[in-house]
């Protein structure tokens, strides 16, 4: 393993493939990902509601963030599954509970989401029904 002191200086080349890197793994969690697809349709309809709704800079900010944290949970639940995967091929109970912990922290950010979006587009809303 490299020391600090040993890595490799600066060069542009080294940074375009970090940035390929990043593509790459980007497409493998768009491909692999089919709850991406479901998170994705929320985080339209969000953008939408928010044009629909006017929302203010703050409301904009809050909103990007929450379907951020989905996605970047979505991520990282993608990884470690990947990982799992890879290093665990027959069934453990520790590899299951992995799993479920990082589908569960999907699970959170999710819900934490929709607080965010309820917060947000519910008063409007009920403004505009009522």
């Amino acid at each position: 393993m490299e020391k600090i002191s040993e890595k490799k200086r600066f060069s542009i080349i080294s940074r375009f493939k970090s940035t390929n890197h990043g593509l790459r793994g980007l497409g493998v969690f768009i491909k692999t990902t089919h709850n991406l697809w479901i998170h994705l349709f929320f985080a339209i309809l969000a953008i939408y509601m928010g044009f629909v709704f006017s929302l203010s800079s703050v409301e904009w900010a809050v909103v990007i963030l929450a379907i951020g944290l989905v996605v970047i949970a979505e991520a990282f639940n993608t990884a470690i599954e990947i990982d799992i995967d890879l290093t665990s091929p027959n069934y453990h109970p520790y590899a299951r509970d992995t799993k479920d912990v990082a589908a569960g922290a999907v699970s959170i950010a999710t819900i934490v989401a929709g607080v965010i979006g309820l917060l947000i587009f519910g008063p409007k809303v009920i403004a505009l029904v009522f």
